[in-house]
């Protein structure tokens, strides 16, 4: 039975879910627009990535922009501004279809070549007390497949993301529980 991080922080280790730091990782290669969504040039290139083309604009309302077209081209025309609720709506929808959009290219590319190297560090223990440390290694593993972990991330289920990775971490062997929480978790694609 592996030796699982049943209470990550009880000590003062400091990390994250093996699985959250993975899809940070995965919108870090999928980040697009790098200005934020409050500054003019930011706003305007979301509105533009969103409504596009008709299949952004479904997909835009499917990810919660339910704006009428008449203040999508108000905005565009920038008559109006939108208000803070609909800024973060915008931020969201936009997220989800750069996600949807970037998911398949990214899976190729991370199953390309036999898999992806992915680096793992361990909890930050730097906190716990001496005796109560747990001695836990930097990790190195070759991920072959992507596709349930990569799908999981397109849809931003996190339950499935965090089945997929546990599901990935066993070819660590007896130890993988404890890579469950992480500080890090790094790869490229």
């Amino acid at each position: 039975m592996p030796e699982r991080t049943i209470d990550p922080g009880k000590f003062g280790a400091r990390g994250i879910k093996g699985s959250d730091a993975v899809a940070r990782r995965l919108d870090g290669l999928a980040d697009g627009i790098v200005t934020p969504v409050t500054v003019k040039r930011g706003l305007m290139a979301r509105l533009h990535y969103l409504t596009r083309t008709e299949h952004s604009r479904r997909a835009a309302r499917e990810a919660g922009l339910t704006v009428t077209d008449r203040t999508l081209k108000a905005w565009l025309e920038e008559r109006r501004r939108p208000s803070a609720a609909n800024l973060a709506r915008i931020e969201d929808a936009y997220r989800q279809v750069r996600r949807q959009n970037v998911a398949r290219h990214l899976l190729r590319r991370l199953n390309a070549n036999g898999g992806t190297r992915v680096e793992i560090h361990p909890l930050n223990q730097s906190q716990v007390p001496r005796p109560l440390q747990r001695l836990v290694e930097y990790r190195t593993m070759n991920v072959r497949r992507w596709d349930r972990i990569v799908d999981a991330w397109a849809s931003d289920d996190r339950d499935a993301l965090d089945d997929a990775w546990e599901d990935t971490i066993v070819d660590l062997g007896s130890q993988w529980g404890q890579y469950e929480y992480v500080t890090n978790i790094g790869f490229a694609a």
